[in-house]
């Protein structure tokens, strides 16, 4: 089965040199080095591009960049104090945190306890299955069904009494199943609402409260880039990731206007592709080249923020942030990405029960 190749080539290669141009980091010493420093710029450079060296128009170029590239990093820190009501970041003292991971015992929720408990932190992992390997001192499991309110609140009750309240959660439990809409049973489709975005409420509603109460606490979304940008034949996963997202932007709201706890951080990560069993079949594609992050990164990202006491988004990689804009895009704009990329996901019912099981 052929596939064309997707419209997110290579961005890295492609940005990297905008990026550079576009930071004070490029943009400052080439202008200074164009003002005070011609001659040495002169031979440095090819002949042919000497003329341009004292250009007015490419002085004023590069002072239009450098003056754009100031108000980015000043929009960029207003925004951070803004997701984080004005306040300082939160004191993370290890000693002292119980991270919640749903999820963690395989894949990044795994590798996140891992993390965390070298750290020295105590962790607390919430899975259907046992971890396969054996965990860390100061981490524990309960069996526990994310999507059973009934379940939840049994296994919170044990996990207040064995360690107290947890300061973290991490809300990671996901599955997707790359089902076409017609092709999903209701089972398929219902199963992937109450994993990735109902289970997110039933957590939330138990955990909360004591984090509202000190004024105290993190919880973090898992969304995926998703959130923004549908494939087709993953229309069921890229709603549930959507309605993450506003679960994380509503939850924040309401931190901030109905409970004042303007201290309890959120955050909300939108990665791309995570190199995981499930998206095995995908990268072997012939074709297949978009950005594939690696679970350890993730997850290293992930833990870093939560230790940082800041809250916000993560959308990894940085380079594919533009897509967050999709929505803003003209509508052909819109239509011609998700043509390009309705193949992406061309799995059989044979291949995508593989990669689920995987």
């Amino acid at each position: 089965m052929s596939q064309p190749k997707s419209n997110l080539l290579s961005t890295r290669t492609l940005t990297a040199p905008l990026k550079i141009l576009f930071s004070a980091k490029g943009a400052a010493p080439l202008l200074l080095a164009l003002l005070y420093y011609p001659d040495k710029v002169r031979s440095i450079l090819p002949e042919r591009l000497h003329p341009w060296i004292n250009s007015p128009v490419v002085i004023r170029a590069l002072s239009v960049l450098l003056g754009l590239s100031v108000l980015r990093g000043i929009n960029n820190k207003v925004s951070q104090w803004a997701v984080n009501n004005w306040k300082p970041d939160a004191k993370f003292i290890k000693s002292q945190e119980i991270v919640l991971i749903t999820g963690g015992s395989s894949g990044i929720g795994e590798i996140m306890s891992n993390q965390f408990a070298k750290l020295g932190v105590k962790v607390v992992i919430l899975d259907l299955n046992p971890p396969k390997t054996a965990v860390a001192a100061n981490v524990a499991f309960y069996q526990c069904d994310v999507t059973s309110p009934e379940n939840i609140a049994a296994v919170a009750e044990e996990i207040r009494k064995d360690h107290g309240d947890p300061t973290v959660l991490i809300n990671n439990a996901g599955i997707g199943l790359c089902r076409t809409i017609l092709g999903a049973k209701e089972q398929h489709i219902r199963k992937t609402f109450e994993v990735n975005t109902i289970s997110h409420f039933w957590m939330v509603r138990e955990f909360l409260p004591a984090m509202i109460k000190k004024d105290h606490g993190h919880v973090v979304t898992i969304a995926s880039m998703a959130s923004y940008v549908v494939h087709a034949q993953n229309v069921d996963y890229s709603c549930t990731k959507a309605s993450a997202q506003a679960f994380h932007e509503g939850l924040g709201a309401e931190l901030r206007s109905r409970y004042n706890a303007p201290n309890v951080r959120t955050t909300v990560v939108n990665p791309i592709w995570i190199r995981t069993p499930m998206i095995a079949p995908l990268i072997a594609k012939p074709g297949f080249n978009d950005p594939v992050l690696e679970p350890e990164d993730v997850a290293a990202t992930i833990v870093n923020q939560v230790v940082s006491g800041r809250g916000g988004q993560l959308i990894l990689p940085k380079e594919v942030k533009f897509l967050s804009t999709l929505r803003a895009w003209p509508y052909w704009m819109q239509t011609r990405l998700s043509n390009r990329m309705a193949h992406v996901l061309d799995f059989s019912d044979e291949e995508a029960e593989a990669a689920y099981r995987g």
